[in-house]
């Protein structure tokens, strides 16, 4: 009886070691540099040229309304003396009013080139993931890695989620 409890156990073991080194040889993981590969697509070279265009032109209508700033200021401080009052207090609102206008447009700018440059590489980030992942699934990686940032890029749906049993170690709910 001891005979066979020790020939059972030594074969368990090496089935399960077996089994266990091969499940360990079909995990294949595999890395790129994400941001490399960006800069790589030509794509991405019109969409910078695209940007850099929107922001001249912001740029230029930024500069345009300074001068006009400038200008007003410098009426104002040659005319100054001589106006009166009521036409003084006038100039300055009309000067403070520009520079109201002008850091609104900063602002509005900024948030406009922001969502320019999102709308332009956005498309370029998906075709690269889809890449990313085509290539992943047709070799027969399990995980691809993003070195530039340190990511996951690609793991297969079939993946086990470990949050809820971490979550129960910790005792959160």
């Amino acid at each position: 009886m001891k005979k066979i409890f020790t020939i059972t156990t030594v074969l368990v073991l090496f089935l399960g070691s077996s089994f266990i080194s091969n499940a360990q040889s079909k995990v294949k993981i595999g890395y790129i540099d994400s941001q490399k590969l960006l800069s790589m697509m030509p794509e991405r070279a019109k969409a910078q040229k695209e940007l850099q265009d929107f922001s001249k032109t912001l740029e230029d209508q930024l500069a345009d309304m300074n001068s006009e700033l400038q200008k007003k200021y410098n009426e104002y401080l040659e005319k100054k003396d001589s106006l009166p009052d009521f036409l003084k207090q006038t100039k300055e609102k009309e000067i403070q009013d520009l520079q109201t206008r002008i850091q609104s447009f900063q602002t509005s700018a900024q948030q406009e080139l922001q969502k320019k440059e999102q709308e332009l590489i956005q498309p370029i980030i998906n075709k690269a993931k889809n890449a990313i992942t085509k290539v992943a699934k047709n070799k027969g990686y399990t995980y691809v890695f993003d070195v530039s940032s340190g990511a996951f890029l690609y793991w297969p749906e079939n993946g086990e989620d470990l949050m809820p049993l971490v979550k129960k170690e910790l005792g959160i709910k």
